[in-house]
């Protein structure tokens, strides 16, 4: 059975996307599992898994934009700027929806953020949420980030529900807690839900429970997706023989026009075997990374 591709799962609330990876791992046999950027056990939607040799896809994959539905609960600001933490702020204040509309360009854009205290950031090797229920005292740098899309879907006080496009590492907890700052009223992120992750979407995705129905029927792999998909924007070579060959041992082949930049190399199966790219003017292609399956 080719164990090698990703998994796209609609993560439910409550899993810690590690969690997912762990569960996928025992189940499958496959020693390599790994996914493209974390959810919070809170949060749920779009985690993209990717089964042995396919973990080497995963710095494409985890810099690649999100999209996310947001639930932001007025009226409140909380330690960790969801609804598991402790309120630390209580006006019982919102915001009508003219002061939203109105703030809502200065989250748009490039911006620079602050990440929630309670999160896996290291500082001098120790984690910050480690060290905040330690009540120790730190500060965590800003980061600039980019919001491609805000758009408000519905707004019934104190909830609002926000679609955001986002670049990845984009904390939407420390937006949520923000937005209560900027309009004075307090908030904390009540719901999230991730509905893209780079091209994949939420209709791409199996659940968790059916995927775990596939590994009680042996029918799990239906739901194993050619690692190729991870680069759909990349050029395809398609490559067999000698060049086959060559490639899978790391050596150079020729190019058939002027090349540039990144491609993939396609085998006879119709799956990704390297990525490669062009050298020596465009005459060659070297493969950058060679995937064994």
């Amino acid at each position: 059975m080719n164990r090698f591709g990703l998994i796209l799962v609609d993560k439910p609330t409550g899993p810690t996307s590690h969690k997912v990876v762990s569960i996928v791992r025992r189940e499958t046999g496959v020693r390599k599992v790994g996914h493209a950027g974390t959810l919070d056990p809170r949060a749920s939607g779009v985690l993209v898994l990717c089964l042995g040799s396919a973990t080497r896809l995963s710095e494409y994959l985890s810099t690649a934009s999100k999209r996310y539905e947001a639930v932001i609960r007025f009226g409140a600001s909380t330690k960790t700027y969801d609804a598991e933490g402790d309120v630390i702020r209580l006006t019982g204040a919102v915001p009508t929806e003219e002061d939203i509309q109105a703030v809502i360009p200065e989250f748009s854009g490039q911006i620079e953020q602050i990440p929630p205290p309670y999160s896996a950031i290291k500082i001098k090797g120790k984690k910050a949420y480690e060290m905040a229920r330690a009540g120790e005292e730190f500060e965590l740098d800003s980061r600039d980030v980019t919001i491609y899309k805000m758009v408000l879907v519905e707004y019934r006080p104190p909830d609002l529900v926000l679609e955001i496009e986002c670049s990845a590492g984009t904390y939407i907890r420390s937006l949520a807690h923000d937005f209560g700052e900027q309009l004075g009223t307090g908030a904390y992120l009540a719901n999230l839900r991730r509905t893209k992750s780079g091209h994949f979407t939420i209709e791409e995705c199996v659940s968790l429970r059916q995927l775990e129905l596939g590994f009680v029927d042996g029918t799990w792999d239906e739901y194993l997706r050619p690692a190729v998909d991870a680069l759909p924007d990349f050029p395809r070579i398609s490559i067999e023989g000698k060049n086959l060959e060559d490639v899978t041992f790391g050596r150079l082949i020729p190019a058939d026009a002027s090349a540039s930049g990144m491609a993939v190399a396609i085998g006879p199966d119709g799956d990704l075997v390297a990525i490669l790219e062009a050298v020596e003017d465009g005459t060659k292609w070297h493969p950058k990374k060679v995937f064994n399956r």
